[in-house]
């Protein structure tokens, strides 16, 4: 399928903005629920209400769903084809640990652009950004995703409060390529306008830096408590390669005579789940409805270290297996 003319045009100012703020960790750039197929009319002449989510201006291990901005009406055009054309933007603030596995915590400042024209969706998601080629039809209620993303990981790159996980020296910022693959359902349990989706997403360095991949599969579900307010949750996991856990939570001889922290080589000896997380967000429409004008968004994610990571001197010795992050911010689509 060729790439629609104005890809090029939305991609280089959603990465700009993106990179505005230091960057931190992401592990799955599509972390949290995606709740773009809310955007769906369910019958002609019948808008549902819509909902998106949001990402954030570091590269972080953050669900998306802790800033969520809301989506305006379809409008009443009954002879379109595809999904209304739209851009959103959101910003607010979140705190989260310093680096994945922290237990020193930082506020940072949050962004969001995300859209869709002809059909198409793109989002940014953190410092990366991410294109659906599968066009959304008007008025369907199942949702095929597949598409490529690009992502900037920073990880241990700067903001390291911790003086032994410092002492290690700073990461290089790896570039990542890679796919996202789902499917969402709208109209499952409570209404024909809750939803229900899984998706998988798989990264891959391609600047020789950590030289491995990522994998993470979500699942999430949200619905609207009535037209001014919104709620939704989601879990999902990250496996991780073997030579992301050598490069990021194992502790060389040089390193460890530099930091004090003991020798590890743990996450890198086996492909493994790393992390899990789960959230919960919501979102109030301050105009009254949802769909239109300024909405307040906001929400909670915890993240769990797991097996081999969690034994890691960064998380056991320095950080802590226990991940908590935070945010609020305010949401405006055109």
């Amino acid at each position: 399928m060729p790439m629609p003319a104005f890809l090029p045009r939305l991609a280089l100012p959603a990465l700009l903005l993106c990179g505005a703020a230091p960057a931190q960790a992401m592990d799955g750039p599509a972390l949290g629920y995606d709740l773009a197929g809310l955007s769906a009319e369910i019958a002609p002449g019948r808008p549902a209400p819509r909902t998106t989510t949001t990402a954030y201006l570091q590269d972080r291990d953050i669900d998306e769903a802790i800033l969520l901005p809301a989506a305006s009406p379809e409008g009443d055009d009954s002879d379109r084809k595809w999904s209304r054309d739209y851009i959103s933007v959101a910003g607010g603030v979140i705190t989260a640990p310093s680096y994945n596995g922290s237990d020193d915590r930082v506020v940072l400042p949050a962004f969001y652009v995300r859209g869709r024209l002809s059909g198409f969706s793109f989002s940014t998601r953190g410092t990366n950004l991410q294109v659906d080629l599968i066009r959304q039809k008007r008025g369907q209620k199942t949702d095929l995703k597949f598409g490529p993303i690009i992502n900037l990981r920073s990880d241990r790159t700067g903001r390291i409060k911790d003086a032994q996980v410092e002492a290690l020296g700073e990461k290089k910022m790896a570039v990542e390529l890679g796919l996202s693959a789902g499917v969402t359902h709208t109209g499952i349990v409570t209404s024909g306008y809750d939803q229900v989706g899984f998706r998988v997403v798989g990264l891959a360095d391609i600047s020789g830096k950590h030289g491995s991949w990522v994998v993470s599969p979500t699942i999430d579900y949200g619905t609207p408590l009535s037209k001014q307010a919104f709620i939704g949750m989601s879990a999902s996991v990250n496996i991780y390669g073997k030579g992301f856990g050598r490069y990021y939570f194992d502790v060389d001889p040089v390193g460890s005579a530099a930091s004090g922290l003991p020798v590890y080589t743990g996450a890198g000896n086996k492909v493994t789940a790393g992390k899990y997380t789960i959230g919960l967000a919501g979102a109030y429409g301050l105009s009254g409805d949802l769909r239109k004008g300024f909405v307040l968004i906001g929400g909670a994610q915890y993240g769990r270290m797991l097996g081999r990571y969690a034994d890691s001197p960064i998380v056991a010795d320095a950080g802590s297996a226990d991940q908590w992050l935070g945010g609020i911010g305010l949401a405006y689509q055109f």
